[in-house]
């Protein structure tokens, strides 16, 4: 995927701040970029900000208060990212059961569960490449088959998780694998709501030409998931 810059709109005082995490948890080039500019280009209205340790705003509990959502995108290893990410799970914790919302792509879907992770989900996450009746075995880039909201699509997807829920589970399902498996899913954290997904939506042209794979037009499925994320 090919790293892109975004112009984001100016903040206004009825505009909603998106906070969109950039850093060392989310290595791979574009993947924050990308959030960003899908956020800012939108019909939500939001102001698009980074986060980060390397960014105007930090992210703390501070920055947090002033937000409506936090993004957290994909791009790196669940073990490396969660060393630099835990000692801020007592804020995003605090910042969702309040009322924000997240939104968790790849990376940030496994990050959302509990081994390791920010807890915000009814059960946990794991790696679909290792679940039973996979249609992918490898953790390199390329497409995977769900059903979203009842239709089949198809989605750009690297090593992405699967979202093991509790029995009895509050959450809305919008989208399972091919062997039924949670690809995609919104639920209640407190107050907030936590929307997350397996694969990518919100990928761009340039991600599927950079690796040979054959382009899909799926930002109706990433707007679905912020809607999901903002309503209520």
């Amino acid at each position: 995927m090919t790293a892109r810059g975004t112009a984001p709109r100016a903040a206004t005082p009825d505009r909603r701040l998106a906070l969109v995490y950039r850093g060392p948890a989310a290595l791979l080039p574009g993947c924050s970029e990308t959030v960003a500019e899908m956020l800012d280009a939108g019909p939500w209205d939001l102001a698009v900000r980074f986060t980060g340790p390397h960014e105007t705003l930090p992210l703390s509990a501070e920055s947090l208060s002033r937000a409506l959502l936090y993004a957290q995108p994909g791009g790196g290893e669940l073990t490396s990212a969660y060393r630099k990410l835990r000692r801020h799970r007592r804020d995003i914790r605090a910042f969702v059961r309040g009322g924000g919302r997240y939104l968790g792509f790849c990376l940030g879907g496994y990050l959302a569960g509990a081994t390791p992770g920010f807890g915000l989900l009814p059960g946990d996450t794991d790696r679909y490449i290792s679940s039973p009746g996979a249609t992918v075995r490898h953790d390199r880039d390329t497409l995977v088959p769900v059903t979203w909201r009842g239709r089949p699509r198809t989605l750009y997807f690297q090593d992405g998780p699967l979202f093991a829920l509790d029995e009895h589970a509050d959450a809305t399902v919008l989208a399972v694998y091919d062997n039924g498996a949670p690809a995609a899913l919104v639920t209640r954290f407190g107050a907030g709501r936590v929307a997350v997904t397996g694969p990518h939506p919100e990928a761009t042209d340039d991600w599927y030409l950079d690796h040979g794979l054959p382009v899909q037009h799926t930002r109706d499925l990433a707007v679905d998931l912020v809607d999901s994320a903002l309503r209520g």
